[in-house]
């Protein structure tokens, strides 16, 4: 069987194609497709969209209803613990990444050929500020955080049993998925693929949760904070030494008479700012390690409801 995860967020537009999508792709599929749909605390009519036609849809599927938005990763997880495996792979639901995707990443998995498959955006078919925001995004991921990752970014990707049970072991908050999956190893292998135009409604990534992203990826998976401050402070040290000798020296050849309270006003300003700084990125670090050490989960499920081959046989288990 075949696990395919879908996070679901404002999506409500385009969930009769998304299933039709679906559809076609499960009656392409060498074995049976398991679609666990994950509704990500959507203040939209998904819920209730997806729940009315699954029940008449005759696709194995599971309905998982998180308590409130924990974000398009977290609900990944939530979907991946769920599935039943032992061949997963993540799609979009606003349909921009091709449903055909899914399919390659599962005759590559059958194959044995890779442990994870992971698509990587050739072209966009997006507006052209969106294009140039997403290039600049994924340009500062790769120099910040990520060599390796590949320039058009990652969105979707599959995996085998074995890795999706170490990913699901790695219980980090404010991490990046996408980080964790390259952090892993494993035999990974990458399909190209051209994302295609948003037809209905408007994307929930906005500028914030861009910013907020890049910052979470740069502190769980590299020090460079610190060693640009280490470096900052070596500068500043060396930089203010030399002005020390310029003073002594002016002093002692009487090129200064007072000393003048607007240097000592500027060197106090620079090295309190840089102190700040420090306190800051030091901080950061310490912050994100008092966060995993809560051991809080990445989200929550608040109600599963199974529909299995036949229609009638669906059944909801409601978390209390």
């Amino acid at each position: 069987m075949y696990s395919l995860i879908i996070p679901v967020y404002k999506n409500e537009g385009s969930i009769s194609e998304l299933l039709d999508a679906v559809a076609r792709l499960n009656a392409r599929l060498t074995y049976e497709l398991e679609v666990v749909f994950v509704v990500d605390g959507s203040p939209d009519r998904s819920y209730a969209l997806l729940e009315a036609a699954l029940k008449e849809s005759g696709v194995r599927a599971q309905l998982l209803a998180l308590s409130r938005n924990f974000g398009s990763f977290p609900a990944i997880r939530a979907g991946l613990a769920a599935a039943e495996g032992p061949l997963f792979a993540v799609m979009a639901a606003d349909l921009q990444e091709p449903p055909e995707l899914a399919e390659e990443f599962f005759r590559i998995l059958s194959k044995g050929e890779a442990d994870v498959v992971i698509g990587t955006r050739e072209g966009r078919d997006d507006p052209f500020l969106s294009r140039i925001a997403a290039g600049v995004f994924w340009g500062l991921y790769r120099k910040l955080v990520l060599p390796d990752m590949p320039p058009g970014g990652v969105d979707v990707f599959g995996c085998n049993l074995a890795f999706r049970n170490e990913l699901l072991r790695l219980e980090e908050t404010h991490t990046s998925l996408v980080g964790l999956l390259f952090w892993l190893g494993f035999r990974r292998t990458v399909v190209p693929y051209r994302r295609l135009a948003r037809r209905h409604g408007s994307s929930a990534w906005t500028f914030r949760r861009k910013f907020r992203y890049l910052l979470d990826s740069v502190f769980a998976f590299t020090d460079l904070p610190l060693r640009v401050l280490t470096g900052i402070g070596a500068l500043g040290v060396g930089l203010s030494m030399v002005l020390g000798l310029l003073v002594v020296a002016a002093r002692l050849t009487g090129g200064i008479g007072v000393p003048g309270y607007a240097a000592t006003a500027i060197l106090v300003l620079f090295f309190g700012a840089l102190g700040l700084l420090a306190n800051g990125l030091v901080g950061s670090y310490v912050w994100r390690t008092y966060e995993n050490s809560k051991a809080r989960p990445n989200a929550i499920v608040m109600r599963t409801t199974t529909y299995a081959r036949a229609a009638s046989d669906a059944r909801t288990v409601r978390g209390d």
